[in-house]
C-alpha cells in the first residue's frame, strides 16, 4: 500500500510539501500537474492507497473523490487555503484549512511545523504573492535583505513554472522540480547549486518582457482587462503578470484572458490588493471557475461568455 502526496504544482504547493517532507520524511508517490490541474484526488485508487497528504488544492473541487477514499479507510491530511465549502467530518480526515485572504498553504504548514523549515515557507509565500506575510516571517530569521530578495525571486520563478495548458508548456514538470528541491534544507543552497534556477530566471525574464508590452483591452480606476495570445509564453506568464499588475495598481482588479484553441479563454483574476476579496466569488459563477478570495481563475471560458464575464467582473469590483 502506498502513501500519495497530492499537491498543486505551483510555488505554494511545492514549498508546502517541501517543508512537510523535510520535517516528516516519507516514501510517497507524487500526484501533481500544472497550476490549473486541481482535481487531483480522483487520480488515486483506494485499492493502492494507504494514506494521502493533499496540499494547496480546493477541497470543494475534490470532495467526491476524497470522501470515497475516506470511506475506504484511507487516511488523509489536508492543507489548503482555497474555497472548501463544507469540510467533511470524518475520522480519517485531518484537515488544516484556512481560507482567510492573507494566508497560503505554505504559511499554514509553517504554523503546523512551528517554523521548522521557515525559509521554504518564505519562498512559497513570495511565490503566491503574499509579500507582506513573507517579510513578516523573514523578520523572525537572520536573513539579510539581499537573501530575502533571493528567496522572493526563487518563489516567483517556481510559481511562474507552474502556468501552462499542459506540462509541455513548462520549463520543468512540477514533479521534476519537487524532486530537485527535496535534498535542500536551505533554499539559498538550491539557488547556488542548481542549474534549474538560471533556466527559470531566463525564461521568466523573456516572457515577462513580452507581457509588459501588452496594452489593456480596457482599464479604469477600478478594473482592467487584458487579452493574451494563444502562445506558450503567454500561458506561462499569465499568473505572474497578473500578480505584478495587482501589486502595481493596488486599488484595481485585473482580469487576464488567454486565448485557447477551443474558442475559449483561460482566465486569471486578481482582486484589488487593497481588499484581497471577491475573485473567487466572481469565478465560481462560471462552470470551470474557482480559487481563493484574492486570486482565482476560470479554466475554460467560452467566447460566448466573454460579455457576461466582463459585466460580472465590473459589477464585482465597482
Amino acid at each position: 500500500m502506498t502513501h500519495y502526496d497530492v499537491f498543486n504544482g505551483d510555488a505554494d504547493g511545492i514549498c508546502a510539501l517541501q517543508q512537510l517532507r523535510l520535517a516528516e520524511p516519507k516514501e510517497s508517490t507524487l500526484i501533481t500537474g500544472v497550476k490549473r490541474d486541481i482535481q487531483l484526488v480522483q487520480k488515486i485508487s483506494a485499492d493502492s492507497a494507504k494514506s494521502i497528504t493533499v496540499l494547496d488544492i480546493s477541497l470543494d473541487k475534490n470532495r467526491e473523490a476524497l470522501v470515497q477514499l475516506l470511506d475506504k479507510n484511507v487516511k488523509a491530511d489536508y492543507f489548503d487555503h482555497h474555497f472548501a465549502g463544507e469540510i467533511p467530518s470524518h475520522k480519517n480526515l485531518n484537515a488544516h484549512i484556512d481560507t482567510a485572504p492573507d494566508t497560503c498553504t505554505s504559511l499554514i504548514v509553517d504554523s503546523y511545523l512551528s517554523g521548522a523549515h521557515r525559509l521554504w515557507a518564505i519562498v512559497g509565500a513570495f511565490g503566491d504573492s503574499f509579500d507582506e506575510k513573507a517579510r513578516e516571517l523573514a523578520s523572525s530569521t537572520l536573513l539579510n535583505e539581499t537573501q530575502i530578495e533571493e528567496l522572493k525571486k526563487l518563489g516567483i520563478a517556481i510559481n511562474y513554472n507552474a502556468y501552462g495548458a499542459s506540462e509541455d508548456d513548462l520549463h520543468f514538470q512540477p514533479s521534476q522540480l519537487t524532486h530537485a528541491v527535496r535534498p535542500f534544507q536551505n533554499p539559498l543552497d538550491f539557488i547556488r547549486e542548481s542549474e534549474i534556477c538560471s533556466t527559470l530566471y531566463a525564461g521568466y525574464n523573456d516572457d515577462f518582457t513580452k507581457a509588459d508590452k501588452l496594452l489593456p483591452k480596457f482599464e479604469n480606476e477600478k478594473t482592467a482587462l487584458y487579452i493574451l495570445p494563444n502562445e506558450p509564453w503567454a500561458r506561462r506568464v499569465s499568473g505572474v503578470f497578473a500578480n505584478s499588475l495587482a501589486k502595481k495598481h493596488t486599488n484595481r482588479a485585473h482580469a487576464l484572458l488567454t486565448q485557447q484553441e477551443n474558442n475559449s479563454y483561460l482566465v486569471s483574476v486578481r482582486a484589488p490588493t487593497a481588499t484581497k476579496t471577491g475573485a473567487d466569488d466572481l469565478c465560481r459563477q462560471f462552470e470551470t471557475g474557482g480559487g481563493r478570495k484574492a486570486a482565482a481563475g476560470i479554466n475554460n471560458l467560452p467566447i460566448n461568455d466573454y460579455e457576461p464575464f466582463v459585466a460580472k467582473f465590473n459589477e464585482q469590483f465597482t
